[in-house]
């Protein structure tokens, strides 16, 4: 059950052809409409800034670099406990 609200104003243009792309869809509402929207943008967001995809090379070159790595210096060790903390996966 939704508990929060989020009142906005907005141009009568864009309302209408969201009520329009709200009925196409099948969907109950425009406020449907509008939560659905804002659910998968800012999942897609969210992803975008929690995940890093490189070359299957880069990788395999970061791996070697990782494996040829003695200790971790002073600044490898403040940033793990930086992302650590900051609940960073």
């Amino acid at each position: 059950m939704a508990t929060a609200r989020l009142d906005i104003r907005l141009d009568e243009e864009i309302k209408a052809k969201a009520e329009k792309a709200s009925a196409l869809l099948g969907l109950k509402s425009l406020t449907e409409y509008v939560v659905r929207l804002m659910d998968e943008d800012a999942t897609h967001v969210i992803e975008e800034h929690e995940s890093i995809v490189v070359k299957d090379s880069v990788f395999d070159e970061f791996i070697v670099a990782c494996e040829k790595a003695r200790a971790p210096n002073r600044s490898l060790l403040e940033a793990a406990k930086l992302t650590n903390e900051s609940g960073i996966k």
